[in-house]
């Protein structure tokens, strides 16, 4: 088992992100992304008794969608999230001792498996181990979201942030019905939804431009 060097603290928030090993493209369609977010409320959980697809099978026995929480214990506080052609992005609470390790490990294992069942393909995915950051005030928490949220502009995807389906930021601006909600980030944000929103808007032309440039600078 691999060890981290500093490991991760119960209660504290960290910015954690992982990409796909060479750059290679791991999200293709709407299936392939939906996959992932089906992960990500799944393998939250404390109790989780089956892996993934398992579940999936009993839904599709059943024919209706099995509900995956339902208030217990869990590992990790999924606050925001972004997931990216390439790469996913996550602000993360650990609620449990190695909650966010277990987390990660469970979500990117389980999606190996899935991608190289459905793409006949074999080997690692991911690059590494993920990353992680401590967010050590409100001030970078607020910016770090507006980062994730803006990735999609940023590289070009959508035009608008609420144009993109993958990532959280119309739970942020409460366009999401709430047994849909996967985030928690009530304590975090102290701002209303429209002010939240012009915080983001304010800072997408400047951080696409960012991006374009720092393209430039390493190609």
């Amino acid at each position: 088992m691999i060890y981290r060097k500093d490991p991760l603290v119960n209660e504290e928030v960290y910015h954690v992100f992982s990409k796909s090993i060479a750059g290679f493209k791991i999200f293709n369609n709407y299936f392939d992304y939906e996959r992932m977010i089906g992960e990500i409320a799944f393998y939250r959980e404390k109790d989780v008794s089956c892996r993934f697809s398992e579940h999936l099978k009993t839904e599709k026995k059943h024919g209706s969608k099995l509900q995956i929480s339902v208030g217990g214990e869990k590992i990790v506080e999924i606050i925001a999230y972004c997931l990216m052609p390439t790469h996913l992005h996550f602000i993360l609470k650990q609620l449990r001792e190695k909650g966010i390790s277990q987390f990660m490990g469970l979500i990117l294992n389980s999606f190996t498996r899935y991608f190289n069942s459905r793409y006949k393909r074999k080997g690692p995915l991911w690059e590494g181990r993920f990353k992680n950051v401590l967010v050590k005030d409100d001030a970078q928490f607020v910016h770090l979201t507006r980062y994730l949220h803006l990735n999609p502009t940023s590289s070009g995807l959508v035009d608008s942030p609420e144009d993109w389906k993958y990532s959280s930021y119309k739970e942020y601006l409460g366009l999401v019905d709430d047994k849909e909600k996967i985030c928690n980030f009530s304590e975090y944000i102290d701002m209303p939804a429209e002010k939240y929103k012009e915080f983001v808007m304010d800072r997408m032309d400047y951080q696409r431009e960012l991006t374009k440039l720092k393209k430039l600078v390493f190609e």
